[in-house]
């Protein structure tokens, strides 16, 4: 992949973040999400791939726009596995809260995995981690070998998790250990990425989220020298069945760095829409500017660049066609199916606690 491609994602990131950051704390995700994917779709006219998306707002009967298998670029460029999530987050810009991100990343054809829409368990690192650590292990096996890889106490790590009724059982297993934890309200990509940064003060990142999500961290982490080990968690047959169909033999095997994103050349792009610990978010200045905080990285070079910009609003032309759109039309059927898709994970996460309490009693 050229080298240019990282700066030209990078605007992609930039619009979709300026475009959902007007819905901070209004409670409206799905008007966020659709700003977000709105910008995004339109600003990818103008990057020079070939790109399939891969991972996506859901499959063709489900998204208009950036669904599985949707062609995106100006179809100049290379041949390119996209993966994108507009808006990584959207829970945390309806109510105002940190760690939203517009997120994008691009591989080789044939490189990315096509993780279905479901759960992974998910065990992230930082590179003094990388190899030392096994998902497979028990949580406290784990705990006593990261302590002593990272020369610590146990009682000195720090450990993110979602904060979600389906980890109860794994925070109290944390609580008993004595590590320190830190919750995360939302954000999955944001927190697998965090024990690769030192000034974020994580150790480990565990818990499950978002296959998907899985995907795109193991994507970022690949540039950053950390790494992410998941397993899928299909719910049910039919969850398990749409596994094999997407090439997947064997759905509760543990997926690698390799399996995910393949050996080849990866780039990742973030713009922050709310702060975090990795990102700022975007800020609204005088005179019609904003100015949004991303970051972009190449795992071929290991390059990390930080990168500040400042926006003349009235210039922007897909922000206002967004904002036009959104005002005109009445909710979409994508929302409504995504919010039946969340309705049917809270189940999940129900019965899933509920089959913990069955089996600890």
């Amino acid at each position: 992949m050229e080298r240019e491609l990282a700066l030209e994602i990078v605007r992609v990131t930039e619009l979709a973040a300026l475009a959902s950051a007007p819905w901070m704390g209004r409670g409206d995700k799905n008007s966020a999400d659709e700003a977000a994917t709105l910008a995004m779709r339109a600003m990818f006219d103008s990057v020079s791939i070939r790109g399939t998306v891969v991972i996506g707002e859901g499959e063709m009967d489900e998204a208009p726009m950036l669904y599985i298998g949707e062609e995106v670029g100006n179809a100049e460029g290379p041949e390119v596995d996209v993966a994108v999530d507009p808006l990584e987050g959207t829970d945390i810009v309806a109510k105002g809260l940190n760690n939203a991100l517009s997120v994008i990343a691009v591989a080789g054809k044939g490189n990315l995995l096509h993780a279905p829409d479901m759960y992974m368990e998910k065990l992230a690192v930082g590179p003094a981690l990388v190899g030392k650590v096994c998902i497979e292990d028990p949580i406290e096996v784990t705990l006593e070998k990261a302590a002593v890889a990272l020369n610590k106490n146990i009682s000195d790590l720090t450990v993110m998790i979602l904060d979600r009724v389906r980890h109860e059982s794994t925070i109290k297993t944390l609580r008993k250990v004595g590590v320190r934890i830190k919750f995360l309200s939302d954000g999955d990509v944001a927190g697998a990425m965090a024990p690769a940064f030192p000034e974020a003060g994580i150790d480990l990142y565990v818990g499950s989220g978002g296959a998907p999500e899985g995907v795109l961290a193991a994507a970022a982490l690949s540039c950053l020298g950390g790494e992410i080990q998941g397993r899928l968690m299909p719910a049910n047959a039919d969850e398990f069945q749409r596994c094999l169909q997407m090439g997947i033999d064997n759905p509760y095997k543990v997926l690698t760095m390799e399996d995910m994103i393949g050996t080849e050349d990866v780039i990742f792009a973030a713009t922050g829409v709310t702060p975090g610990e990795i990102l700022g978010g975007v800020r609204y200045l005088a005179d019609d500017r904003a100015e949004t905080d991303s970051i972009v990285m190449r795992a071929k070079t290991k390059t990390i660049r930080f990168i500040r910009s400042l926006h003349f609003l009235p210039n922007k032309e897909v922000l206002h066609k967004v904002r036009k759109l959104q005002a005109s039309s009445e909710p979409s059927d994508r929302m409504i199916r995504k919010l039946t898709k969340e309705m049917e994970q809270a189940e999940f996460s129900q019965s899933a606690k509920e089959a913990s309490v069955i089996t600890n009693g």
